[in-house]
């Protein structure tokens, strides 16, 4: 049984990596380069991020509300943040798809590069080729480990709001949000960390792309 997994799981990734070479290769012959990709992948990036910073900024504002608003309904207070947690981790989710695809048309793009230094007949410019490679490969290094630096504190955001609002389901009373209430600096934290590693990310991603445009 587990090497049956084992040669599936090899098979799919055969696959993808097969069907990936394909598609980079129908968009050479359409005049898209994978640079031409790779720019658009991490400006889409950027954009999954920037919404990712502005709705977990939303869900934040949501729980505050909920403490703070003494009349509102318990049912309607759970609903609201159940529902600002669903579009949290649904952003979340697109920023992680989004940074994988960028990942993938990098080595995609790296390995080509590569491989076409190996052709200069000239050693000035094989010489030129091969730096200039080298300096994107440290400025990409920098924009992935800030992109995944990024996701990887969208995670433990989720899971504190993830227990709030199993919480306040399973508690729907005035005790539930004074609970709330004491945990609301270790939301504010939490979510102030991610921000700040969005941010950082999200301008990463804007001196990459400006690198390559400037090419």
């Amino acid at each position: 049984m587990l090497i049956n997994r084992w040669i599936l799981s090899s098979f799919l990734v055969v696959t993808l990596a097969g069907c990936q070479s394909m598609y980079y290769g129908a968009m050479e012959k359409a005049g898209v380069h994978k640079r031409d990709i790779m720019i658009d992948r991490v400006e889409s990036a950027q954009e999954a991020q920037t919404d990712a910073k502005e709705q977990f900024e939303s869900a934040l504002e949501q729980y505050q509300s909920i403490i703070k608003i003494e009349d509102q309904d318990l049912v309607e207070r759970y609903e609201k943040l159940n529902d600002e947690y669903e579009d949290s981790k649904a952003a979340a989710e697109a920023v992680s798809e989004r940074i994988n695809s960028v990942d993938d048309v990098s080595d995609a793009l790296f390995d080509e590069w590569e491989d076409e230094i190996e052709l200069y007949s000239s050693a000035n410019l094989k010489r030129q080729s091969e730096a200039k490679l080298s300096q994107t490969k440290k400025q990409y290094k920098q924009l992935i480990k800030a992109m995944r630096s990024a996701e990887a504190r969208m995670d433990p955001v989720l899971q504190v709001f993830q227990d709030q609002v199993l919480f306040l389901k399973h508690n729907l009373n005035a005790r539930a949000i004074d609970s709330l209430q004491g945990e609301l600096g270790n939301v504010n934290t939490e979510v102030a960390e991610l921000i700040k590693e969005m941010e950082k990310s999200i301008a990463e991603s804007k001196a990459f792309i400006g690198s390559l445009k400037n090419e």
